[in-house]
């Protein structure tokens, strides 16, 4: 092919068009343009509006993972705190709950102990207040120590008491302790007598698995006693003070074998868990004294006569 027929044109692909320095003064006087028309008739407020729309979709496709990420941060976040919070607040809760029972008691202690200074006042008979230590340790017998002695000036046949009523006697003492024994304890008998009718007994202690109580023994199947009656002590033993409220009858049983009812009694003083008790001075110290024996009549005796072994009389 001659040399002369080819086409000496460049190829379109290395055609060049305007110079970049035209297209830059050209797009920026379109932008001006654009951004005066926009600030005076806003003309731009339609598209954008309208861009605005077509792209919501997108642009909340888009966020949805950011979004969930920042959820299920602030899930763990406020589980966490929750879960702080809850082990706070059972804590408190746990040193609430041991103060109120703390308060209950201590609320319990002060009736108790208001009840029994009450009681105190209306004795009598001197008193000393003392707490119950411990239980004794024989299982077979109803007996506490209590922190007073013979340094306190305790002596034994003491009578013990509550708020209550009457709880025992002391039977040991020691130069700081003593020992009560119930009056539940099968060696223990009290004379009581009952407000109602009048009628002295003794109330024998019976313990039992069920309940320790008390039990009129020898009682006749047609006396006049009804449960509910009051027992309080009658006084003649010289041990214990009477009027103090020792029992109240809780059954009666008669039984056609045998003349004697069984009678069974509930000490009215908390025999187990009581804290504090009030010893008295024995009813002994607060009796008068017995009068001097007298001497038996017999006959006149003689001016000057001298008494004489084995009850002779002889002149001087």
């Amino acid at each position: 092919m001659p040399l002369g027929t080819l086409d000496r044109t460049p190829p379109p692909f290395f055609k060049q068009g305007p110079s970049a320095m035209s297209k830059l003064m050209v797009f920026s006087a379109v932008a001006l343009f654009l951004m005066v028309a926009d600030l005076r008739f806003r003309v731009a407020v339609p598209v954008r509006a309208a861009m605005a729309t077509a792209l919501y979709p997108v642009q909340w496709l888009v966020l949805q993972p950011v979004q969930a990420v920042g959820m299920a941060g602030g899930y763990f976040t406020s589980l966490h705190r929750a879960q702080q919070s809850e082990a706070e607040a059972l804590q408190r809760l746990a040193a609430q709950a041991g103060n109120a029972l703390q308060l209950d008691q201590l609320q319990l202690e002060n009736q108790r102990l208001r009840e029994l200074l009450a009681m105190r006042e209306r004795l009598n008979a001197q008193a000393t207040g003392a707490q119950v230590l411990y239980d004794a340790a024989d299982p077979y017998s109803r007996k506490v120590v209590i922190d007073r002695g013979q340094t306190h000036g305790i002596e034994a046949g003491s009578p013990v008491i509550d708020e209550s009523g009457v709880l025992g006697q002391v039977t040991r003492v020691y130069p700081l302790l003593s020992e009560v024994t119930l009056l539940t304890d099968r060696d223990q008998a009290i004379p009581v007598l009952n407000t109602r009718t009048s009628v002295r007994d003794v109330a024998f202690g019976q313990p039992s698995s069920d309940g320790d109580g008390l039990e009129l023994r020898y009682t006749l199947a047609n006396a006049d006693i009804q449960e509910g009656d009051l027992l309080t002590t009658s006084g003649v033993d010289g041990v214990y003070p009477p009027g103090l409220p020792v029992a109240r009858v809780a059954r009666v049983e008669k039984r056609a074998e045998s003349s004697f009812a069984r009678v069974v009694c509930t000490p009215l003083a908390r025999t187990q868990g009581t804290l504090h008790v009030l010893v008295l001075s024995p009813a002994a110290h607060t009796l008068p004294p017995a009068p001097p024996p007298q001497e038996p009549a017999g006959r006149p005796r003689r001016s000057g006569q001298l008494d004489m072994p084995g009850g002779r009389s002889a002149a001087p």
